[in-house]
């Protein structure tokens, strides 16, 4: 089968041996005669690999289970915008916005209580990391976006927050490098750009801010709900979980070094080309030292420049999702861990060959 060159931010590209692994496991599970999408979840055979899944998580976090929990959730990382203020905002939280998604989590959060914006970025259309913040001492918590797809941002050194837990959307750079996982109280990731399929969020929680949870949140809507039934108070989401489980043994099997070495390889072969040729790729982020290695934004001299490539991009290599987000334009090329070296290799080609044509 010939693959299209997938640059999408989400759902975005899987590694190719998960796709393997799961079109047979779709058929048949371990030779049990049915597809993982037809066990039950409370089934033996599904509860070890739903377990291991959670075990791997805490393993490549570096995390003891005895004080974080992993869940697996439906809703997406919208639905974490409210669920997080609805059992941890007490008197008031600090929020940090860098773009969109964080933009949406505030106003989530303000339903709720006294939401902070103690830092933005805004005010230079996102483009980028707010530094040497002011937080409150005596916020009941701190929200960051450690990873902006749409503006091409990124946090590479985590924010001073005190004694004040740190709480993180992570959905679009989760593991793809390492980190001090335990300056985190709570973590929660859409799975559809870096560990998985979309229908599942990825949450991991420390058990000692679990236990400052507010008791007034709706049931569905409570993390000891889902803690106390290890993520099976409803059916999760089984198929979307076993993928995140393949793809996390992927990452394990090259370790987390290894892989962060190969994104800033890749995302180097096109930054390389905005800072040779920056009257023609114009990279839109301002700090070259808060560049994303998962979303890498750019535009060109003008729109019509901007269609041509996307139109002979595809024509000539097959290349898909590079037109940026609705919202600001331009190009946005999505290289998360499962995208080939190969694939970016073709796109900085392509780069090359198109500036010199059109220049």
């Amino acid at each position: 089968m010939k693959r299209a060159l997938n640059f999408s931010p989400g759902p975005a590209v899987l590694p190719m041996s998960v796709l393997e692994e799961t079109s047979q496991a779709v058929l048949d599970y371990n030779g049990l005669g049915m597809s993982v999408m037809e066990m039950s979840h409370r089934s033996k055979e599904y509860d070890a690999l739903f377990v291991e899944t959670q075990n791997d998580t805490l393993k490549l976090m570096g995390l003891s289970p005895d004080e974080y929990t992993v869940l697996f959730l439906g809703g997406g990382a919208s639905l974490q915008f409210i669920m997080l203020p609805m059992n941890f905002l007490h008197k008031k939280a600090d929020y940090v916005n860098t773009g969109e998604w964080a933009s949406k989590a505030i106003k989530e959060a303000q339903f709720v209580g006294e939401c902070n914006v103690v830092a933005s970025s805004k005010e230079a259309n996102f483009t980028y990391i707010p530094k040497d913040i002011k937080f409150n001492a005596d916020a009941d918590y701190i929200h960051i976006t450690t990873n902006n797809t749409i503006y091409g941002t990124a946090y590479k050194n985590l924010p001073d927050t005190g004694s004040v837990p740190l709480v993180s959307d992570m959905s679009s750079d989760i593991f793809s490098r390492p980190r001090d996982f335990s300056r985190f109280s709570l973590i929660y990731a859409g799975a559809q750009k870096n560990i998985g399929p979309a229908g599942v969020t990825l949450v991991v929680i420390k058990k000692s801010f679990l236990d400052t949870a507010k008791t007034t949140a709706p049931t569905m809507l409570k993390y000891k709900t889902h803690v106390d039934a290890g993520s099976m108070f409803n059916t999760p989401p089984c198929l979307a979980t076993y993928v995140v489980g393949r793809t996390l043994k992927w990452i394990m099997a090259q370790g987390l070094e290894a892989v962060e070495a190969n994104n800033i390889k890749k995302a180097n072969y096109l930054y390389d080309i905005f800072d040779a040729y920056p009257d023609f790729y114009k990279g839109t982020v301002k700090d070259k030292a808060d560049r994303s290695l998962m979303n890498i934004t750019w535009n060109l001299p003008t729109p019509e420049l901007e269609d041509k490539f996307i139109k002979e991009a595809k024509a000539k290599y097959g290349m898909l999702n590079l037109k940026g987000h609705r919202s600001v334009g331009g190009m946005r090329a999505s290289v998360y861990n499962a995208c080939p070296m190969d694939w970016v290799q073709t796109l900085a080609k392509f780069m090359e060959e198109f500036m010199k044509e059109n220049k």
